[in-house]
């Protein structure tokens, strides 16, 4: 499975126009969180404490008060996990079925150029879940591979719904495609 994820890492970095040398990566160092015509951006460090703390910095704290969001709530997006198979789910990303729900997942969180999504996207997912077969919201923003990421606040609860959906069903997609595959 290390293979396959490099082999992915390194075309989703080429896909971009970015080729990481050494162990340093690209990630996402700003999140562009929207909300209807309100946009702010914040930096994932700032997210990251508000997941694992729940302090709330001063622009985040603006901003969601513009938005009419509560923190809290954005908190348990952020932190809610989904337990995920790591190797059936890189097996299902790099289906057609697995594209569909990597552009389905890329209209609420994207690169800034909207170019690439799948396969940034589909590096985000297989980094975030490869240690511990889980994936959380925060995980992919960490994981991003562009310094700047885009989070449409009002798809992002459709984004983490369909990680829960394909929790327990990767298996049965699997068999799914195989089917197809012969």
């Amino acid at each position: 499975m290390r293979s396959t994820l490099h082999h992915w890492m390194l075309i989703g970095a080429l896909g971009l126009g970015w080729l990481s040398f050494g162990t340093s990566a690209l990630a996402a160092e700003r999140v562009i969180l929207k909300y209807r015509v309100l946009q702010a951006s914040v930096s994932v460090d700032e997210l990251t404490e508000l997941a694992e703390t729940g302090e709330v910095s001063p622009a985040l704290r603006a901003h969601l008060r513009l938005a009419r969001k509560d923190p809290e709530e954005l908190r348990q997006i952020l932190r809610e996990e989904v337990a995920i198979d790591a190797q059936l789910l890189d097996r299902v990303l790099n289906s057609r079925v697995g594209e569909g729900m990597l552009d389905q997942v890329g209209t609420a969180i994207y690169t800034p150029s909207r170019r690439a999504n799948r396969q940034a996207m589909r590096s985000a997912i297989v980094l975030s879940a490869e240690d511990d077969d889980r994936i959380s919201l925060l995980e992919l923003m960490q994981n991003y591979p562009t310094e700047e990421v885009y989070v449409d606040g009002e798809r992002l609860v459709a984004a983490y719904n369909q990680f829960v959906a394909l929790q327990g069903r990767l298996e049965e997609i699997l068999n799914v495609i195989d089917i197809f595959q012969r």
